[in-house]
């Protein structure tokens, strides 16, 4: 009977396990990250007067994304960086191992991997035929959500954030 008994316990704990990793993580709220980005020529996140023929530079970062809805494995919000505040909507996907998420906004495309419950590494690249830049970053999720209220969308190269 005791076997029966820690047996029956070892099924239960598995199956609470299995079911606390299928949870779709919830991403609502802000997340915000500073990183590095490889820059050719200039957009309204990396301002300057070179040229898109000129030597590429790395430049820092900093960009916010609220995720303002989610419904299941999709999710949307808008971004801006501290060069730019755009609010530029972006859309999100979770694939069904609850870390990969593939995402993309008005000119490009996001990579993301969530590391912990509130910290993704989050790659990205523009939709461009001429050199734009890219980024890689952490981005930590501070736990509020707030909606913002967006102006019409502008278009606009998108750069790093980590």
């Amino acid at each position: 009977m005791r076997y029966l008994v820690f047996a029956l316990a070892f099924v239960c704990a598995a199956a609470t396990s299995t079911r606390a990793q299928d949870a779709i993580p919830d991403l609502k709220g802000t997340w915000s990250g500073k990183g590095k980005s490889i820059v050719f020529g200039t957009n309204p996140h990396h301002p300057g007067s070179q040229a898109a023929t000129d030597p590429p530079r790395v430049r820092d970062i900093e960009a916010t994304y609220t995720v303002e809805g989610q419904e299941g494995r999709l999710a949307w919000g808008r971004s801006a960086s501290t060069a730019a505040d755009t609010k530029e909507p972006f859309a999100w996907a979770i694939a069904s191992d609850n870390k990969t998420i593939v995402g993309a906004d008005v000119d490009g495309y996001f990579r993301i991997t969530l590391i912990g419950p509130d910290r993704m590494e989050k790659c990205y690249t523009p939709q461009r035929h001429k050199p734009e830049p890219i980024d890689r970053r952490h981005m930590s999720h501070d736990g509020s959500y707030q909606t913002i209220s967006t102006p019409a969308a502008s278009s606009w190269s998108m750069v790093c954030l980590t």
